[in-house]
């Protein structure tokens, strides 16, 4: 709602409703989010990696486009986020130990059970497949994140932007649902099941 929801209304209010240059609204619908990252940071009294990210995205979005008066670069830059965190998941599937998108799956998975906890533990250090599996899940975000980056990219220098205001909320709506529906099928479903087999095999021995 408030990422979101909330700017989209505040520039077609601006903008539509108190006359606002383009620039003008687009700035100041992106005040409401940006504040809420700051207070955020203010409230926990700790740096969040992505808060403070998404906090930089927007400054240096609205500095570049009041100096250049770019409406589309202030629309451009929102997929700034998407595309490094698309990236850095990317890398965390084919490089690291852990992929970064674990983290969200495992608690789904395991359901706060113990004993399911242990055999995903168990699968994560024996079994290539479910690695494999693991590592999977990861590429799927990573990939629905850097394509709704190059969609909104091309839909803010192609389209007009009030009507790029609306649909690059829908671009990533869009890019969740598939990733969720892509990840669960070749992924989280399957590793769901492995859980359950490990989890039932002492009992069956």
């Amino acid at each position: 709602m408030v990422d979101a929801v909330l700017p989209m209304a505040a520039y077609y209010a601006l903008s539509k409703g108190f006359g606002m240059s383009t620039v003008a609204a687009l700035g100041w619908s992106s005040a409401l989010p940006a504040a809420r990252t700051v207070w955020g940071l203010a409230k926990e009294r700790r740096v969040n990696g992505l808060a403070a990210l998404i906090l930089v995205v927007n400054l240096v979005g609205l500095v570049l486009s009041g100096v250049s008066g770019d409406a589309r670069l202030m629309l451009a830059k929102d997929s700034a986020v998407s595309s490094v965190v698309g990236l850095v998941v990317l890398v965390s599937a084919v490089a690291g130990r852990r992929p970064l998108m674990t983290t969200g799956l495992k608690p789904w998975v395991v359901k706060g059970d113990p004993a399911r906890l242990a055999a995903w533990d168990r699968l994560s250090a024996r079994d290539a497949r479910f690695r494999r599996t693991e590592r999977a899940f990861s590429v799927v975000w990573g990939s629905a994140l850097l394509a709704e980056c190059v969609a909104r990219v091309v839909g803010a220098y192609t389209l007009p932007v009030d009507t790029m205001v609306w649909l690059g909320n829908v671009i990533l709506a869009v890019a969740i649902v598939a990733a969720m529906v892509i990840g669960g099928g070749l992924a989280a479903d399957p590793m769901e099941k492995m859980v359950d087999a490990e989890t039932a095999r002492p009992a069956a021995g």
